[in-house]
C-alpha cells in the first residue's frame, strides 16, 4: 500500500488577493468574505487533505488556487464570492459530469467551496484565432444543453427582473447611454419573456476565457453561472465578450457565425445579448464602456 504523504496545513495567515477580486472590497458582504478567506482556505485544506499553491492571479468571482490531493491528483480549490450568479455552479458541473466541462471533485455548500478538475496546460481559448475558437465553442455548446429545472433559476424569471432594473440602473449611473438603446433592450426582453424557448442548462459566463485547453479533452468549460433557459441565450457570452476581438466587425461575425453553425435564431440571440450587455454595462455609478459599445454595434446590426 502506498504511503500517504503528510499534508501541510495552511495556518491562519493572510491570503494574497488577486487584483481582479479587489472590487469586492467595495461591498460590505465582500469585505466580510475577504476576512474569512484564511479560515476557509485552512478548513478546506483539512477537509480534503490538500496541498495548496498560491492563488491564480486572474480570478474575478472567486479565489481559486491549484491543489493536489493526497494521491497526487491535480485539482483546483475555488472559494466563491457570495454572489447569486454562481450559487448553483456545483450542481451544473455535477449535471454535466465531465462532459465538455471540468469534473466536480468535491463540494462544501456551507463554505461555498468547490474542488474541481484542473485543466492542463490550462491555456484559454482566446489564444486561438477567432474563427477556430468559435468552432470549438460551437462543438461544446450542444453537449452542455441538458434539460434543466430546479434548482437552477429560470432565465425568464431573471429577465423579468432585468426589465424592471434596467431603467433604474440607467438613471443611477447618470444615463450613460442613449435612451433608444434602453428602450430597444427592454422591448426585446419583454418579447422574449412572453414566448420563451425550451429550458436547458446554460451558462451566463461562457466566454473564451472560461474555456481551457485540457488533457482529458482538448477543451473544457469552467466557471459556469448557470440558468435554465433557451439555447439562444447560451451564445450570448461568446458574442458580447471582448476576448475574441472588440470591434463592430468582430462582434457581428461572432453573432452570425455561432448562430449559423448551430442553427440558432439570430434575432433571439441578438435580443438576449442587448439586454445582458446593458445589465453588465453599469454597477451603481460605475460604467463599463465596452459593454455599451457592444450594444450600439448590435443595435445597428443588419
Amino acid at each position: 500500500m502506498a504511503t500517504r504523504r503528510p499534508v501541510p496545513v495552511v495556518h491562519n495567515c493572510s491570503v494574497e488577493i488577486p487584483k481582479g477580486l479587489s472590487w469586492v472590497r467595495g461591498k460590505p458582504a465582500g469585505r466580510e468574505w475577504l476576512a474569512t478567506l484564511p479560515d476557509l482556505r485552512e478548513a478546506c485544506a483539512r477537509r480534503w487533505s490538500l496541498r495548496l499553491g498560491p492563488p491564480y492571479p486572474y480570478a474575478f468571482a472567486s479565489l481559486a488556487m491549484p491543489a493536489e490531493l493526497p494521491d497526487g491528483t491535480p485539482a483546483v480549490l475555488k472559494l466563491q464570492c457570495p454572489d447569486a450568479d454562481s450559487v448553483h455552479e456545483a450542481e451544473a458541473l455535477a449535471a454535466w459530469d465531465g462532459d465538455a466541462a471540468v469534473r466536480l471533485l468535491g463540494h462544501d455548500p456551507q463554505r461555498r467551496a468547490l474542488l474541481v478538475e484542473r485543466c492542463r496546460p490550462g491555456t484559454p481559448l482566446h489564444d486561438l484565432p477567432p474563427d477556430e475558437a468559435l468552432d470549438v465553442v460551437a462543438g461544446l455548446l450542444p453537449r452542455l444543453w441538458r434539460p434543466a429545472g430546479a434548482p437552477f433559476t429560470p432565465l425568464v424569471e431573471e429577465a423579468v427582473g432585468w426589465v424592471a432594473r434596467l431603467p433604474e440602473r440607467w438613471e443611477q449611473a447618470g444615463r450613460p447611454y442613449e435612451r433608444r438603446l434602453l428602450d430597444e433592450a427592454v422591448g426585446r426582453l419583454t418579447e422574449l419573456v412572453a414566448d420563451p424557448g425550451e429550458p436547458v442548462l446554460v451558462s451566463q459566463d461562457l466566454h473564451a476565457g472560461n474555456v481551457l485547453r485540457a488533457g482529458r479533452e482538448p477543451w473544457l468549460v469552467i466557471d459556469p453561472k448557470p440558468l435554465a433557459g433557451e439555447r439562444e441565450f447560451s451564445a450570448v457570452p461568446i458574442v458580447r465578450g471582448p476576448e475574441l476581438g472588440h470591434s463592430p466587425e468582430a462582434v457581428r461575425r461572432r453573432l452570425d457565425r455561432i448562430t449559423g453553425t448551430l442553427g440558432l435564431d439570430r434575432e433571439r440571440v441578438l435580443g438576449w445579448a442587448l439586454g445582458h450587455c446593458l445589465l453588465w454595462a453599469t454597477d451603481g455609478t460605475t460604467v463599463f464602456p465596452q459593454q455599451i459599445e457592444v450594444v450600439r454595434w448590435l443595435a445597428t446590426s443588419p
